[in-house]
């Protein structure tokens, strides 16, 4: 089976931030889920966040853990917490076992497709990241999946003394 690389594309129009996922989205790209996820922080006008995953195959545990960041970052300023849409099954069994429906409203299928927030998403330019920028990406991303559940902090607890402990010895 062919995997599709994982792109990111996004919009934003009246209020409402479209986030969509595509492929298999994975760790090489969480330079770009963090920057959206610092830019929604700052966004004024910012009403609703819709996370579209209906097009992704995979999303590794690092991109979860910005999607994460990104319900974080908005917390306290919608009304709503973030809307994941996610109709493949291994994607959505993911989203249960990580414990996101606390944080996000979970759904199949769009309650009404916003049409032109569709026609108006944009690939995001995949941000650039060194070595050492991914391996702090990776640490935060984990670190915040474990501030979810026990289960996250249980599932992710040794990746991330493993790569705490890689940070603490010099590299060559």
């Amino acid at each position: 089976m062919l995997i599709e690389e994982g792109r990111i594309k996004a919009a934003f129009d009246s209020g409402v931030f479209v986030l969509k996922l595509c492929g298999d989205v994975r760790l090489t790209l969480c330079a770009t889920l963090d920057s959206q996820a610092q830019r929604l922080a700052q966004t004024p006008g910012l009403q609703t966040v819709l996370i579209d995953l209906r097009e992704a195959t995979n999303v590794d545990s690092t991109a979860l853990g910005f999607l994460a960041k990104v319900a974080m970052a908005v917390k306290g300023r919608l009304e709503q917490p973030p809307t994941i849409i996610a109709d493949n099954p291994d994607v959505r069994k993911m989203l249960d076992v990580m414990g996101f429906s606390r944080f996000f409203t979970l759904m199949d299928a769009p309650l009404k497709a916003p049409i032109a927030l569709e026609e108006g998403l944009e690939d995001l330019p995949e941000v650039a990241a060194d070595e050492a920028a991914l391996r702090e990406r990776i640490l935060e991303a984990h670190r915040i999946l474990m501030r979810m559940n026990a289960h996250n902090r249980e599932q992710f607890q040794p990746l991330v003394e493993m790569l705490e402990a890689q940070e603490a010895t010099p590299h060559h």
